[in-house]
């Protein structure tokens, strides 16, 4: 059973990011950061503008909160076109996909979410309207029943997911184009938060926004978020003014450390170092010893403890590192290891 508080450095949407698309850009010339993606994209707009055709389909994956949903809104915005939004879990019986696909005009963006989850059925309608625009439909049941084809408007579907493997080959193979979002790094991210507090009206040193921008898991979402909470906790204390050392506080305060871990994320490591030896240990085994979902331990907690090189996942199971140990003060365990296998 999941026992664990809202997190605030969840990557997840959350109720409280409701102000965060006000803050999103619409051009891939605001973008900051995902340079290479940028550039990549900005040739796919480029190409299919001069040849007067819409998009290609397009594919994004890596780790939620890292602005897939914002690029399809800004390709959507750079073509010119309306966009529909939508998500796999959503999308539940053929009709549903089909009534979507019918209401769309030429060029239009079809935007699901997590589209590693449409079902099998689902699938199967989408694929010739990938492929060929065409949307097939069967009238009637039994021997009297008979298949019709109608033509769609050339649209573009762009799907995002946070789970790539998981992904049919199929479908896969039916986008043009796919593109990994990664992690920010420290500067863009510094960026992202100058921009955000200039829009949100929030005075802040340049040292406050540096030292939020170190804790905020190299993930915009998670940025906005911290920056709304550091911007109350100055409102409360320091009469409105993020510095450096107000920042560093309300961060404290909000237990979100240097590198931008939180309170599971600790748990997590401390599972391991000290009730395994470091591991390696099987997922569900983690899961049960912090009273969590396997999916977010492996979704949400596990990517970035890996970026951070803190976290290693092999075949037996996952291991932490000496760095993982060092930032936790905690000793490393022997080398000699029992594995831990479930």
């Amino acid at each position: 059973m999941n026992t664990s508080q809202p997190r605030l450095v969840d990557p997840l949407p959350r109720i409280d990011d409701r102000f965060e698309p006000a803050l999103r850009p619409r051009t891939l010339d605001e973008l900051i950061g995902q340079d290479r993606v940028k550039e990549n994209l900005a040739i796919l707009i480029a190409a299919a503008r001069q040849r007067g055709e819409p998009l290609d389909h397009v594919l994004f994956y890596g780790p939620p909160g890292l602005g897939k949903t914002t690029l399809a809104h800004i390709l959507a915005n750079e073509m010119g076109v309306n966009i529909r939004v939508t998500s796999g879990p959503a999308i539940e019986r053929q009709g549903d996909l089909a009534a979507i696909l019918s209401n769309l005009n030429q060029g239009d963006v079809l935007f699901v979410d997590e589209i590693h989850r449409l079902g099998k059925a689902v699938e199967e309608v989408l694929y010739p309207a990938m492929e060929d625009y065409a949307l097939d439909i069967v009238i009637g049941k039994g021997p009297s029943a008979r298949a019709i084809r109608l033509k769609l408007p050339r649209f573009t579907v762009i799907g995002a997911t946070t789970r790539l493997a998981l992904l049919t080959a199929p479908l896969r193979a039916r986008f043009g184009a796919t593109f990994r979002i990664d992690y920010y790094e420290p500067a863009a991210m510094r960026a992202i938060l100058e921009r955000a507090a200039e829009r949100l009206g929030v005075e802040a040193a340049k040292g406050g926004l540096e030292e939020i921008a170190l804790r905020t898991r190299g993930t915009p979402r998670v940025a906005l978020r911290l920056l709304r909470r550091v911007r109350d906790y100055a409102d409360v204390r320091a009469q409105g003014i993020i510095t450096h050392q107000v920042a560093r506080e309300a961060l404290d305060l909000l237990d979100v450390d240097e590198l931008g871990l939180d309170e599971l994320d600790r748990r997590v490591l401390r599972a391991i170092i000290e009730k395994y030896r470091g591991g390696p240990v099987g997922l569900n085994t983690i899961a049960a010893a912090v009273s969590e979902e396997a999916d977010t331990i492996m979704d949400v907690v596990e990517p970035y403890l890996m970026q951070l090189g803190f976290l290693e996942r092999r075949s037996q199971g996952r291991m932490t590192t000496a760095q993982a140990c060092a930032h936790l003060g905690l000793p490393t365990p022997a080398e000699t290891q029992t594995p831990t296998l479930f």
